[in-house]
């Protein structure tokens, strides 16, 4: 399937999903994609766009709409909010996991050390991020917290008063991955989040 045209080469495409009955209802405001919004408009120094979604926690329109948002649209990265608890309801690990081409453990992992470090009920968290592939393209996908707070201090990490790094926010590997399966060319806001690369693997600017 051929991606659609991006208004720069080096365009971001960004598809972002929140997962909630009672949103997807009307029953109150959704809180996580202007949170989301919002993040990347001061984060991203590159040139990017996104595609929303509103969804309730239905497992099979979660794994619809992550498949349309990558197969369809040609979105890079794809983040959801909600859905990833106990409850019997919370289905976004399973519809993410069904749509995956393979696992990428360590940004859970580290979604919940950073978690922890505010609530011991952290460890309730199933996020899970994943590699999606079709024949031309690729994208990750990752589920993220459903409050405004959480998702701020999960992409970004925490700092201390003088703004020195103490625990590594999961944005700062996301650059790097995108790299790695064939995406664009991720620039950030040191200040906000500053992506990791190696050495050989950034780019020199003209």
């Amino acid at each position: 399937m051929t991606k659609p045209p991006r208004n720069d080469p080096d365009e971001l495409l960004i598809g972002l999903v929140s997962i909630s009955d009672r949103a997807a209802a009307g029953v109150y405001q959704d809180q996580g994609l202007p949170a989301l919004q919002d993040w990347f408009a001061t984060a991203i120094a590159s040139p990017w766009r996104m595609e929303s979604r509103l969804i309730p926690d239905e497992r099979a329109a979660i794994e619809q709409t992550l498949i349309e948002l990558v197969d369809v649209a040609g979105c890079d990265l794809v983040l959801t909010t909600g859905g990833t608890g106990p409850a019997r309801r919370d289905v976004t690990p399973e519809a993410t996991l069904a749509v995956a081409t393979k696992e990428m453990p360590g940004f859970g992992e580290q979604m919940r050390q950073i978690s922890l470090q505010f609530v011991p009920t952290a460890i309730l968290s199933r996020q899970v991020a994943v590699i999606r592939e079709t024949t031309d393209h690729a994208a990750l996908i990752m589920n993220l917290p459903g409050q405004p707070k959480s998702i701020k201090e999960t992409l970004e990490g925490l700092k201390d008063a003088d703004g020195k790094q103490l625990v590594h926010g999961i944005f700062a590997a996301v650059p790097y991955c995108i790299d790695l399966i064939g995406g664009p060319y991720i620039e950030t806001h040191d200040a906000v989040c500053k992506a990791f690369r190696p050495k050989s693997a950034i780019r020199t600017k003209s």
